[in-house]
């Protein structure tokens, strides 16, 4: 299986392959040695984590600073990232996480905006189910469409009546996408393992 295998970046796929073997080896032999060098190769991706999201905002900064000075694209919107980036980043360096004013910002733009957003999903898939049901009915449209109802009465009683039973079934479908989730995770993971899968390059 390996020998078939084309590596054009070997140092990138020996490095990947190593790790991600030492961490797996020390959750199925809890031995100390290994428990402790995972403690330190998972200390060292949280790192390099935080360095990649640097990286992406930065580069999403220069990005919009270069649209404000080629006047590309909506320069508006662009401009107003562009200062709520600086003085955010002002402002939680002076004070800190947990000083009045990022508090302030996190309380009163950014949880309302995250809500907005999850207001305009909601509308978008009940639309597409509305869509879905008129131009293709089957077995699996209609169970979709009537999840969709039990999830939307369970949210809002009709007429004060609470369907004590949708929680449950909502409660077991959030708990099977996340075992799909984990199994997908879980196989993904695999196929990295064994040189199947190269997101690194390689």
């Amino acid at each position: 299986m390996f020998s078939r295998l084309n590596f054009k970046a070997p140092v990138a796929t020996i490095v990947a392959l190593l790790f991600g073997w030492i961490i797996l080896l020390s959750y199925v032999f809890p031995l100390g040695g290994l428990e402790s060098l995972r403690n330190d190769i998972l200390s060292w991706v949280v790192i390099a984590t935080a360095a990649a999201l640097l990286i992406g905002v930065i580069n999403l900064f220069s990005v919009h600073v270069g649209k404000i000075r080629n006047r590309q694209g909506s320069v508006f919107y662009s401009l107003i990232l562009v200062l709520a980036m600086i003085l955010t980043f002002i402002f939680t360096l002076i004070q800190g996480p947990e000083g009045e004013i990022p508090r302030w910002l996190f309380t009163y733009i950014q949880i309302p905006v995250e809500s907005s957003l999850m207001a305009v999903m909601a509308v978008t898939l009940t639309y597409a189910s509305a869509r879905l049901l008129t131009r293709r009915m089957n077995v699996f449209s209609v169970l979709f469409g009537i999840g969709l109802l039990l999830a939307l009465f369970s949210i809002n009683p009709v007429f004060g009546v609470q369907i004590t039973f949708t929680r449950v079934l909502a409660s077991a479908g959030a708990r099977g996408i996340l075992l799909g989730v984990g199994l997908g995770t879980i196989a993904t993971g695999l196929r990295v393992l064994i040189g199947s899968d190269r997101p690194y390059g390689g």
